[in-house]
């Protein structure tokens, strides 16, 4: 069984930065591409940014792009989002996910993803 948990999230101004971590265990996580997504009270879950097994392709929402960055590193079996310039409609609980997928694939659609964290709470203040 996989398990994903999520941290780093919190209270912070708008204008600041957060960064949230995934750690992943029971699965070799190198062979999962891996996203993060986020849901806003009264709002479906969505997209926010994926990145392919090896690190080389990412794929960014168009509310987060230049503010946020997506990376990972295969050896510690964990996932970074870094968000900078937060503003309060980042404001949600944010999950990061895994799915089997090889080569540069990065997938933004939920369905495609496998395993699911217990999601972090961001709350950005303005």
């Amino acid at each position: 069984q996989v398990q994903l948990v999520e941290s780093g999230g919190g209270l912070v101004q708008a204008g600041g930065s957060l960064r949230l971590s995934c750690a992943a265990s029971g699965r070799t996580f190198s062979n999962y591409a891996t996203g993060w997504f986020r849901q806003a009270p009264g709002k479906e879950r969505e997209f926010v940014a994926g990145i392919n097994r090896s690190g080389g392709f990412t794929r960014y929402a168009d509310s987060v792009k230049g503010r946020f960055t997506i990376s990972r590193d295969n050896a510690k079996n964990t996932l970074y989002l870094q968000m900078n310039s937060l503003k309060p409609e980042d404001t949600a609980v944010y999950y990061c996910a895994i799915g089997l997928y090889g080569g540069s694939y990065v997938p933004q659609g939920q369905r495609e993803y496998d395993y699911w964290g217990q999601g972090t709470q961001v709350t950005v203040s303005s």
